[in-house]
């Protein structure tokens, strides 16, 4: 398994070498994903949410009288994609790091619009962690995201715009900005409930006493994730950051102020995290613990018992040397002697043991 996320890692790695900057190299995985193009339209007073069928459609809804938000999933449809770029005059790196799927989480600011690289996460209904990158451009009037496939965690968005809930179809694209990476966040308290659920009955086995292999690939498996969900939170801080202090137009001084409650909730999840992982290093030392504990009880046992034949042993050894004038072997009860002081000898010792509570 790791040798064959290693050659995925490097294959990744190897698309980009040699290329001139600003191409577009998809280094995702999903190389068979549909174009899904979908949008919202709206303003105070309506919301038109389409499917589109073709990139062309989602060109006409630049400088709308309205918001939209036009999200694009299939990032392997390259041509697509840099065809919406040069539409809206995206600089030819932005779009390279859209298909760059291994992009660090980030913020890059310009005349007229801004691009953010964000990590989405979920447990998927096997309470395996999915990670997925998810690219924001806010224009003026619009924000426009792009995943890799289908599914995401923004179907409660969908529904306040379709239901005209809350202020958002009241806001402008800042706002409807701040509502998508709000989703992300607050999925990252549902993932950090799960893995503290994880961590709880990992504990649990651990007192319980499960299989050794069983306990290793647990904890291995909640280190790689507590892993993957730091390293795509904690740039999160200074992305949020740089948005609340930002001097762009685009983003108004009172949406910065939902950003500062965004940037107290990334900053509770950083904390968490970070409690998770000494809980999980605790974990180990625990495992390893036990393990110890099990071996000392084991090498106590063996030890007794060797403790127990050696007298016998020596006894056993003396008279089993066949010398002819050795007056005990001749002596009629000498069997029997022998026998009874080697069944004291281990009797006074077990209770020697039972009295220092080694038994």
């Amino acid at each position: 398994m790791a040798k064959r996320r290693l050659k995925k890692r490097t294959e990744n790695y190897k698309k980009q070498l040699g290329q001139i900057p600003g191409a577009l190299v998809y280094t995702g995985t999903k190389k068979n994903a549909n174009l899904f193009i979908e949008t919202f339209d709206y303003n105070s007073s309506y919301c038109q949410e389409k499917e589109l069928k073709s990139i062309n459609d989602a060109i006409k809804f630049k400088n709308s009288n309205s918001t939209t938000w036009l999200n694009i999933n299939g990032l392997n449809h390259i041509e697509a994609i840099e065809k919406l770029g040069v539409h809206f005059k995206f600089h030819p790196l932005v779009l390279e790091d859209i298909v760059n799927t291994s992009q660090r989480p980030k913020i890059d600011e310009y005349e007229n619009y801004t691009f953010l690289v964000v990590k989405m996460m979920y447990y998927d209904t096997n309470e395996t962690l999915v990670s997925e990158q998810v690219s924001f451009i806010l224009g003026e009037d619009y924000v426009l995201t792009f995943q890799e496939a289908e599914g995401d965690v923004f179907n409660g968005l969908r529904e306040r715009l379709r239901q005209g809930k809350g202020r958002i179809r009241t806001q402008g694209a800042d706002y409807l900005l701040y509502a998508l990476i709000d989703s992300i966040v607050d999925h990252y308290y549902a993932i950090i409930e799960t893995m503290g659920n994880k961590i709880e009955e990992l504990e649990d086995d651990l007192f319980d006493g499960l299989h050794q292999s069983q306990i290793t690939n647990q904890i291995q498996t909640l280190k790689r994730e507590i892993l993957k969900i730091r390293r795509a939170i904690f740039p999160l801080r200074e992305i949020i950051n740089r948005i609340e202090k930002t001097e762009s137009k685009l983003i108004e001084s009172v949406t910065q102020r939902y950003f500062s409650d965004v940037y107290d909730h990334v900053i509770q999840v950083t904390e968490t995290i970070d409690i998770y992982r000494e809980m999980i290093w605790g974990l180990m030392d625990m495992y390893m613990t036990t393990i110890s504990n099990k071996m000392n009880e084991v090498m106590k046992v063996l030890t007794i018992i060797a403790t127990i034949f050696i007298p016998l042993t020596f006894i056993a050894g003396i008279y089993g040397m066949n010398f002819d004038h050795m007056p005990e072997l001749h002596y009629k009860y000498g069997y029997q002697t022998v026998w009874f002081v080697m069944i004291v000898m281990l009797a006074g010792m077990l209770y020697y043991f039972k009295r220092k509570k080694w038994l």
